[in-house]
């Protein structure tokens, strides 16, 4: 990473916590179901057969309520669940929440030990939590690169999930950088052509 995307990063990851301090719980749960509701109302939620979710942290939107309903649907429903051995994350299916879950890595939900891998290729749909995200189809992580290096390997649409706080006009998009095809908020849908890099 150059250091002009270093900073830029570093500026907006303060100054989108700053602005999710002052996010009430009462207005995180309001959000987020409107995620939710904008996200069954788009094309490739039915088109999707197999989804890649994320257990969110207090901090992100809460997307149980479209994990129930995948699994109602008859959809394919995998997670993320970290191995210590390649210091990253890989899918793994799940079928019954309250069994299939438990803590995990980081006290994020993960997959249980007795629950499937799930073959990265075969994903069709992946939604991606983010501390911010850019029109520009960038997407600002914690800086670990845990998830970076999952949507790499990930060919399916990527659909960055977050509320209308988070999201700002650019967040610097580098070659390793991995774009989000869709962006959600409560508030809107945004489908993203995103080129990292200079045009051709």
């Amino acid at each position: 990473m150059n250091a002009s995307a270093r900073t830029e990063k570093a500026r907006l990851r303060a100054q989108l916590g700053e602005r999710g301090r002052a996010f009430s719980p009462a207005e995180r749960a309001e959000a987020s179901a409107r995620i939710c509701e904008r996200l069954k109302q788009q094309p490739v939620w039915p088109a999707a057969r197999a989804v890649f979710f994320f257990a969110p942290l207090p901090e992100e939107a809460d997307i149980g309520p479209l994990l129930s309903e995948a699994l109602r649907l008859g959809k394919l429903v995998a997670l993320p669940r970290y191995s210590k051995s390649d210091d990253g994350y890989l899918p793994y299916r799940v079928v019954d929440l309250d069994q299939d879950l438990q803590p995990g890595h980081f006290g994020i939900r993960e997959p249980s030990r007795a629950c499937p891998p799930f073959t990265l290729d075969h994903l069709d749909l992946t939604l991606v939590p983010g501390v911010g995200f850019g029109l520009n189809g960038g997407r600002l992580g914690r800086g670990k690169g845990y998830y970076d290096r999952l949507l790499a390997r990930i060919s399916g649409w990527k659909c960055g999930v977050a509320f209308d706080w988070q999201v700002v006009p650019e967040i610097p998009v580098e070659p390793h950088d991995v774009c989000m095809d869709y962006l959600v908020t409560p508030t809107g849908w945004h489908e993203i052509r995103c080129r990292p890099g200079p045009e051709p």
